[in-house]
């Protein structure tokens, strides 16, 4: 039994500078890392007397509590086989099995359609489109009976109906899950949770970072664009702007970032300002606390790039390079794309200019392996129009910055003349009242970064980004720090680096991209309806659709189940859903609940989670699992983290729940457990005795999680000088007793060796995980140049072609490219909302003791917080005659009573205690996340007919989700941001009535 956690000193996480990896591991056993409270109450998730440890099955209907445990191998054949599942409750219906979904297996024969519906989706004419659709049925007649519907081939096969969503995942098994599902099974449907963390703050990133690419005949395109962040590297930095990031509490702040701000800041090394309109606790040693009117962030950012821009405080050098080559040359790895000409069309920005718009000569290039005329991009050069290569590294191209005219009778500016125009529509003044700051703050800011240049850096999170208009309130401060010309520079915007563990890299020792023996290639519109444009489907009928799509974001949380329970693009036949709770981390969770009453609506719902949580109270089934001190998982990097990076978490308890037998294997029942024995039921390709193309055996989740664990250890260079040291006969010796206590069904060490095959490979493997993982040295994050030495090193997008040339699914209008303000508090269809009568605008936030969902069994942070507040301004609960302590119930337009409906489980109020504070803008009420629940073990279940007694400690505190707004054109979902995919947590307009 674990009985106490503590951080890990090679990691940066948790230690500073954190020790080299090469260090003895004696040495490491003396030392420990820092943790939040949370990381050392991890141990009471792991031993939590809630923990589910057999296959639950409802024993009523959805919702009602009543659960019945059955054998493993039983679910297993029910979900695979499907039938009358539930008629001994008097319940007739028959659900789907898998094996009724497994219906396109041919990987070549959906290859083929996939380009078919490829082909269909770029043809504009409808006409012709509609003869494409009846040539795909003549083409694939043998196959229509696999096909969702064969008159919209673009759904694809059944194989879609089958839905795979998740709340908290990481690399490993993510990869794992991919291979069962994507490559196996073939499902585009593989969803997860970004839109509910800061999704418009990954796809801004996506958007600023797809690459300019040419086809064989040298058309130009996007693509390559990353769903991530740049962050503020704090280690260096001057002076940071912290926006809606609550660094002391979350943010992945404590204990990485706060170590940093506060050594530095009291040293001198370091000023930062606060944009938030709580005062959260970085306030305290801040410059200056900026409370703005939630949503409107943007305002304050087009204010400061309008005084940038003013002084001429911008890094012209750095925004003139328009190609590699240029910032190669003047010792930058990025540039952007500011220089570069964009055609108008009644005055507003249509797409960017190309070659073959002025008849000049075009740069040729290697396309493949032939070389290509370029209709390439434009800048001007000496008043002279010049078509080039972004891509070039051997000719610099320079461009000047401020263009404004005509080419050949084309109106053209350029990309940051448009931002100028945009930033100079207003004066600061009016700036600073839209936001609900004063003129000075902006200046403050303004004049900072100003001062700092590259060594300031605005530093972004999730307040500015869960709006409706969050995508553009984080184009315009991401723009901010372009100007600076601070991407990739020590003290500047940087991203997340990591160690691959796929063999990717080095073709090797186990690449996992060619190892499926017979993969599948998914294709179709999603059940999310992502990363595909509405008005080139066969389903397009005029504007607005049906529900939202979304051309250029991609895990859509709060879409999945009213998608599904709407049946739109199509019906879903089983969901499975891994450590999630959408009905408790999203807003208007009222509305997730009731798509998962209806087994009509989804016919069969399988969950993953270690105990009964807030959603999965609505399953059918739920599969134990594994915690995370059980598991295998790969934890990736953040962009707070300069270094590059793999952590691996491994198993270092014994697992809690029923040891089955899978593939004439033992091993606990987990999500891996149930995969596998899901695939030997119905015989899917890439498992079993010789399920790895390269013969080896995939019948136990160690086969596939140490493959790419000796990955990680070989490295990232063919040749293995990238290896890391073998270890030496003691290390192993110290490995083995470290695993004793473990069973066999986890570890084996005659099972892990023969998993990896090669001894000093295996050795290798040994040496990482008794280091937790892969940590780059602490001083070679640092490059010459004033450089980082892991670079984004691409382009950055200022004006966004790919979002021009798609239309809002909504309003059939294009885009808009540039940074820009607009108003929050708007529905789907750009109306904006009001609320008469609703006077205060709801918001949360994130406590240090508490995560969204998952921490209310740690009953150490309890004693510390029993339960959260509703926090109020003083002068509002002056004018609303409210008092400390006082119990209030929250109440909004589409939650006038101010509870949760929880279907046949009941009702709870959204009823909690005032907290009266200075520190938080006047018309805004605030409450932590993390308490509340109905279930995690607050409520009574029955189990096998017996009554399992609630712990009433879990559900003290007040979680007002339900209260957030739903959006009053699709009425069964929160407001979204419909560009970048967020969900809306910070604008709903409440009441608080006494009770």
């Amino acid at each position: 039994m674990a009985s106490k956690i503590d951080g890990n000193p090679v990691s940066p996480w948790t230690f500073r500078p954190h020790l080299p990896l090469n260090t003895d591991i004696h040495t490491l056993a003396k030392v420990d890392g820092a943790l939040c409270p949370k990381g050392q109450a991890g141990i009471q998730t792991a031993y939590d007397p809630y923990r589910i440890r057999k296959v639950l099955k409802r024993a009523g209907p959805r919702g009602s509590g009543k659960w019945e445990e059955i054998p493993f191998h039983q679910a297993v054949k029910e979900i695979v086989e499907g039938g009358k599942l539930f008629a001994h409750l008097g319940d007739d219906r028959v659900y789907p099995g898998l094996k009724d979904l497994w219906a396109l297996k041919d990987p070549a024969v959906m290859t083929r359609m996939a380009q078919a519906v490829r082909a269909i989706w770029a043809e504009k004419d409808r006409e012709k489109k509609k003869a494409l659709v009846e040539k795909f049925k003549e083409d694939f007649k043998e196959y229509l009976h696999t096909l969702i519907n064969p008159d919209h081939p673009d759904l694809g096969p059944k194989n879609n109906q089958v839905v795979f969503a998740w709340g908290r995942l990481k690399a490993g098994r993510s990869d794992f899950i991919r291979w069962f599902f994507s490559q196996s099974f073939g499902t585009v449907n593989l969803h997860g949770h970004t839109t509910v963390c800061q999704g418009s703050l990954y796809f801004t990133g996506k958007a600023m970072s797809e690459q300019p690419t040419f086809d064989a005949s040298g058309k130009l395109s996007w693509s390559g664009g990353a769903k991530f962040y740049w962050q503020a590297d704090l280690s260096k930095a001057r002076f940071v702007v912290f926006v809606g990031a609550n660094v002391f509490e979350g943010n992945y702040g404590p204990p990485l970032r706060v170590g940093w701000i506060t050594e530095r800041a009291s040293k001198g090394e370091l000023e930062y300002a606060v944009v938030d309109p709580r005062a959260q606790k970085a306030v305290k040693g801040a410059s200056r606390w900026i409370a703005p009117k939630p949503g409107h962030d943007a305002a304050i950012a087009m204010g400061v790039i309008r005084l940038l821009l003013e002084w001429g405080k911008i890094d012209a050098k750095f925004l003139s390079a328009a190609n590699r080559g240029a910032a190669k040359a003047i010792g930058e790895s990025s540039w952007t794309n500011a220089t570069w000409l964009v055609k108008l069309k009644d005055g507003k920005p249509e797409r960017l200019l190309r070659a073959s718009d002025l008849g000049l000569p075009k740069p040729k290039a290697k396309v493949g392996d032939k070389e290509v005329e370029l209709d390439a991009p434009v800048v001007l050069q000496e008043d002279r129009p010049v078509a080039f290569n972004p891509n070039d590294e051997a000719q610099p191209v320079f461009g000047e910055l401020w263009v404004n005219t005509t080419l050949n009778g084309i109106p053209v500016k350029s990309a940051l003349q448009l931002i100028k125009e945009e930033a100079f529509r207003h004066q600061v003044r009016t700036w600073a009242a839209f936001a609900g700051v004063e003129e000075p703050d902006i200046r403050f800011l303004a004049e900072k970064l100003a001062q700092y240049g590259k060594k300031a850096v605005v530093d972004v999170h999730r307040g500015a980004s869960q709006h409706t208009n969050g995508f553009y309130n984080a184009f315009a401060w991401f723009t901010v720090n372009a100007l600076l010309g601070n991407i990739d520079h020590q003290g500047g915007f940087v991203q997340a680096s990591t160690y691959d563990i796929t063999g990717g890299k080095a073709g090797g020792p186990f690449p996992m991209a060619k190892l499926h023996p017979k993969p599948l290639s998914p294709f179709g519109i999603s059940l999310i309806r992502h990363e595909v444009k509405y008005e080139d489907t066969t389903l397009f009928e005029g504007f607005p659709a049906k529900r939202p799509w979304y051309p250029h974001a991609s895990d859509v949380y709060q879409e999945i189940l009213p998608s599904a329970a709407q049946g739109y693009p199509y019906p879903i036949k089983i969901l499975f859903h891994y450590m999630g709770s959408p009905a408790y981390a999203l807003p208007g969770g009222g509305e997730q609940i009731r798509a998962m009453l209806d087994p009509d609506k989804i016919p069969l719902i399988v969950a993953f989670d270690i105990v009964v949580g807030d959603t999965y109270l609505f399953a059918d089934y739920i599969i134990p699992d594994l915690s995370y001190l059980e598991r295998w998982e790969f934890q990736g990097s953040h962009p707070s983290i300069i270094w590059k990076v793999q952590p691996v978490r491994q198993p270092a308890i014994a697992p809690i729940p029923e040891e089955v037998e899978v593939f004439g294997q033992k091993m606990p029942i987990s999500l891996e457990s149930f995969l596998l024995a899901l695939a030997e039921h119905l015989g899917l390709p890439g498992f079993g005795e010789k399920g790895f193309a390269n013969g080896m055996p995939f019948t136990h989740p160690d086969h596939f999680y140490l493959k790419l664990a000796a990955n990680l250890a070989f490295g990232e260079k063919a040749d293995g000088s990238d290896a890391l040291p073998e270890a030496s006969e003691e290390e192993v010796e110290v490995f083995r007793k470290a695993r004793r206590h473990l069973p066999s069904s986890v570890f084996d060490e005659e099972r892990w060796r023969k998993a990896i095959g090669d001894e000093g490979l295996f050795r290798r493997t040994v040496y990482l995980l008794n280091r937790g993982g892969r940590f780059q040295e602490f001083g070679k994050a640092y490059a010459p140049g004033d450089l980082v030495a892991n670079r984004y090193g691409k382009q950055v997008n200022l004006f966004l072609e790919k979002q021009a040339l798609s239309l809002h699914p909504m309003t059939g209008k294009p885009y808009w490219p540039l940074p820009a303000y607009f108003p929050p508090y708007q529905d789907v269809l750009g109306n904006q909302l009001r609320d008469p009568g609703y006077g205060l605008v709801l918001l949360t936030h994130r406590d240090i003791l508490q995560t969204k969902s998952r921490t209310i069994s740690n009953y150490w942070l309890l004693a510390i917080k029993p339960g959260n507040e509703i926090l109020i301004s003083a002068q509002d609960a002056a004018r609303l005659g409210l008092r400390d302590g006082q119990l209030v119930r929250v109440v909004s337009a589409t939650d006038p009573k101010g509870e949760w409906d929880l279907g046949p489980f009941g009702k709870k109020p959204m009823v909690g205690k005032v907290k009266v504070v200075q520190g938080l803008r006047p018309g805004c009420v605030t409450f932590p996340l993390g308490w509340g629940h109905w279930t995690y073990g607050a409520s009574d279940m029955v189990i096998n007919g017996q009554v399992i007694k609630g712990d009433p400690r879990r559900a003290t505190g007040v979680h007002a989700n339900a209260a957030m707004r739903l959006d009053p054109y699709l009425k069964d979902m929160a407001l979204t941001d419909v560009v970048g995919g967020s969900v809306v947590f910070y604008e709903t307009r409440v009441n608080l009535i006494p009770v």
